[in-house]
């Protein structure tokens, strides 16, 4: 895959916050855009590229923002006004941008770290197969060790940007011992010889993302996180990802909600507008101590990320803040009664990658796992 290396059209402005960038980037690229790219269909590498977005989490020394994951929160509720989906790709790629450039050794950091941290390669993070989500232990995918590099053979699934991305970073076992201490994280080259992809999968939205299987045969590797670590650098990776859709779902609410309350207060019914009628309003209302409720949830995970109180709070948000996008989203619908259906309102297409949301990374009944764990060690 060729690197791009043009120069960006969408400049990152030091005058402007991340939130604030954020939000231009969505509304003169994204929101103009996305009809197009979804008629395609075609994932906007260059776009994503020129966002200046791509290294939130990587030093500024070497070429990202490195922001904080309370700075990163506006960033991705910015990011979900615009698209969801897209939200989720770029986040998808900080966590390998951050990953390479703060573990990376050698080769693997000089070949991938500022092309990752610029925009100019693209990242994606793989470890569900197809016969293992949730039980990622169980997963088949091996290692084996080639000289001073590795070779892996296996299959992924649901590999985001799977045949769009530059870098890919792959999780797998490293023996046949049952249990997490054999598991490593390597980087795989999209291109190499042994790496190949599947037929995109056919979804319900966001046509213009790419979500395939990845197969792996005697693959050429190198080793980003060794044994004994390598799982719990990939479920630290993985609360990320949590955190990030949580605040994504946060920004596609709060677009379903701007709408309804916009459409509400100029549609007019047995003379006054909708927003006047006391049961639309409370169910307008509902939804935004939905939304209050899940961008402190949000904030608060933001906090705890990295302590021991991390996974729990990043549960709690992951658990609530994508399950009241797609509550509240279907509500709005039902405010704009006919006119909620259709794609000229984003609010069909928000119901749909809600739903997604509450899925990948973690379904609402795994956070519930992590916090009921936590109720039964009294950690709450």
């Amino acid at each position: 895959m060729e690197l791009l290396t043009r120069p960006s059209v969408f400049h990152y402005r030091g005058d402007m916050s991340p939130a604030a960038h954020a939000r231009e980037f969505v509304e003169t690229v994204v929101q103009t855009s996305l009809e197009k790219w979804d008629a395609e269909p075609r994932y906007p590498r260059e776009a994503v590229a020129a966002s200046g977005l791509t290294g939130l989490f990587v030093a500024p020394e070497r070429g990202g923002l490195g922001l904080s994951y309370a700075e990163a929160v506006e960033v991705f509720e910015e990011l979900g006004r615009g698209d969801g989906s897209l939200a989720f790709s770029m986040s998808m790629h900080n966590a390998v941008a951050a990953a390479v450039n703060g573990a990376g050794t050698g080769e693997v950091l000089e070949r991938w770290g500022p092309p990752l941290a610029s925009g100019n390669a693209l990242g994606c993070f793989s470890l569900t197969e197809p016969q293992s989500g949730t039980d990622a232990t169980t997963m088949f995918t091996r290692g084996t060790p080639d000289g001073d590099s590795w070779r892996l053979s296996g299959r992924k699934a649901w590999v985001t940007l799977g045949g769009v991305a530059d870098v890919y970073a792959v999780v797998a076992k490293t023996g046949d011992a049952p249990g997490h201490k054999d598991v490593a994280m390597f980087v795989v080259d999209g291109s190499a010889p042994g790496v190949s992809f599947t037929e995109p999968y056919r979804k319900a939205a966001s046509d213009f993302l790419p979500i395939t299987d990845m197969i792996l045969d005697d693959a050429p590797a190198h080793m980003l996180v060794p044994p004994g670590v390598g799982m719990r650098a990939a479920l630290a990776a993985i609360d990320v990802a949590r955190f990030d859709i949580a605040a994504i779902s946060c920004g596609m609410l709060a677009d379903a909600l701007d709408t309804a309350v916009a459409y509400a207060a100029k549609r007019e019914t047995f003379g006054k507008p909708l927003l006047h009628h006391q049961g639309l309003t409370w169910m307008l209302a509902d939804v935004a101590t939905d939304l209050a409720a899940s961008r402190a949830l949000v904030r608060k995970a933001a906090q705890d990320i990295g302590s021991d109180a991390g996974p729990v709070s990043i549960a709690h948000a992951k658990r609530f803040a994508p399950d009241a996008a797609l509550r509240g989203s279907i509500v709005c619908s039902e405010v704009l009664g006919a006119y909620g259906w259709l794609l000229d309102h984003p609010i069909a297409r928000i119901i749909a990658v809600a739903k997604m949301m509450t899925v990948v990374d973690g379904t609402a009944e795994v956070q519930r796992m992590v916090i009921g764990r936590s109720l039964e060690a009294g950690t709450r």
